[in-house]
């Protein structure tokens, strides 16, 4: 199934830009009058036919809507703190947009190694693993923030992934679900390559995040974010 993207509709009539026109028209040769299938990345895949085949700026109309398109119950936010290396990072954005997640945040901690992040890439990744996956909402990839602000902002069931036991005994993700209705809004916390700080994991304690691990193995930074994503998922996925 070929999925292209534009952010570029009024619901009637879809625009595709020079990059997904020129895919569009010129490497696969669709003409006027040929079906496309075109998300919008806010969750919506429309069923449309070409009505201008220009490589430079392709048009459609919307034949039929399906909102809420290979979508998931539940608000996820996977705050993390970038990895050294780049490319592990951007591994899990592509693999966490597979399985389902609203918003990747990079959050610089007291440990972190990386202290600068440019999320650009990582936005071209999502937008590239949406289309793959089938989704029809595209991941927010945020400018990074200071640990400490994501804490004393973030809203709605918290947890922090820590590798040791604080003053708070840590528990598992599908525990802290338990009950939990569709459509929540969740955040979760992941450290640096040398995990949080005691102080940092009773601020966020003290904010309201409760603490929990991913199992007994040792995972890298980038492999705890995936396994919480999938924790989560298959949580409310039966």
């Amino acid at each position: 199934m070929e999925i292209f993207y534009s952010p570029d509709s009024d619901g009637k009539t879809v625009r595709l830009d020079p990059g997904e026109s020129a895919h569009c028209v010129r490497v696969l040769r669709h003409r006027t009058g040929d079906e496309v299938c075109v998300v919008d990345g806010l969750g919506n895949m429309m069923r449309c036919r070409l009505t201008d085949d220009s490589p430079k700026g392709a048009e459609a109309t919307v034949v039929q809507t399906f909102p809420g398109w290979g979508s998931h119950p539940y608000h996820l936010t996977m705050a993390v703190c970038p990895t050294k290396n780049n490319d592990r990072y951007e591994w899990f954005v592509e693999k966490a947009t597979e399985v389902g997640v609203d918003v990747v945040l990079p959050v610089i901690g007291e440990r972190s190694e990386r202290k600068v992040f440019k999320p650009e890439r990582c936005r071209k990744i999502a937008l590239s693993a949406m289309k793959q996956s089938l989704k029809a909402s595209l991941p927010a990839i945020e400018d990074p923030l200071p640990l400490k602000d994501f804490i004393t902002r973030a809203e709605g069931l918290k947890m922090i992934c820590c590798c040791f036991e604080g003053e708070t005994p840590r528990r598992s993700v599908s525990q802290v679900l338990e009950d939990v209705p569709e459509g929540c809004r969740i955040s979760i916390l992941i450290g640096p390559e040398g995990d949080f700080s005691p102080e940092e994991v009773h601020l966020a304690v003290e904010h309201g995040f409760v603490p929990v691990h991913l199992g007994p193995s040792r995972l890298r930074t980038e492999t705890a974010a995936l396994t919480a994503v999938m924790s989560v998922y298959l949580d409310f996925i039966h």
